[in-house]
């Protein structure tokens, strides 16, 4: 059922005049990979390793796709997805991250993104969210987040807007200043 549906929701890549992808990021060998899979798939894949390479991609051969990793050794790849959506406005952009949090998820979206896919990646998952149809809404997720995780999530968002000031953040939240440098300490939970 669950394919059957997936698959009414997508394009298909042969539908597409135009199957420029551009992948943007610094872990060589995820790129590497991800690069093969998606020219599997029907991909004309060009590679960039950093902001300044994303953006001289951009500019010399606006993609139709790209794949842009949030955090780049030099910058971020919301500067990529800026310039891809300066150069084509109708091309589909993912930010894929290892660092999730929702500021990331909702600056990537207004810097012009249309899904965000947390690391590591799968190929079908990339080309399922590069394909589907605008009109589609996204399936449910099959393992939402715990409450735990999404009370995590609250408290690094109002830390971050706080300029990462733990006192601030404490009076905000109205929690003991030690309560909440004990949950920041910590690793996000599941």
């Amino acid at each position: 059922m669950k394919s059957t549906e997936t698959k009414a929701n997508l394009q298909k890549i042969t539908d597409f005049t135009d199957k420029s992808l551009l992948i943007v990021d610094d872990d060589n060998p995820l790129r590497d990979r991800l690069s093969r899979a998606m020219e599997k798939k029907g991909f004309e894949v060009t590679q960039a390793a950093s902001v300044k390479s994303g953006i001289s991609a951009a500019q010399s051969s606006s993609p139709a796709f790209a794949v842009v990793d949030l955090r780049l050794g030099d910058g971020s790849g919301l500067e990529v997805v800026k310039e891809i959506q300066k150069q084509k406005k109708e091309s589909k952009v993912i930010i894929m991250t290892g660092y999730g949090n929702i500021p990331t998820a909702v600056a990537a979206v207004k810097a012009g993104a249309i899904d965000y896919i947390p690391k590591p990646v799968d190929a079908d998952d990339v080309e399922s969210a590069l394909l589907a149809l605008p009109s589609a809404k996204p399936r449910p997720p099959e393992n939402p987040m715990s409450a735990d995780r999404v009370k995590w999530e609250h408290i690094h968002r109002v830390f971050e807007l706080c300029n990462r000031n733990v006192s601030e953040t404490a009076r905000r939240l109205k929690m003991h200043r030690r309560t909440l440098q004990r949950i920041l300490s910590k690793r996000s939970p599941k």
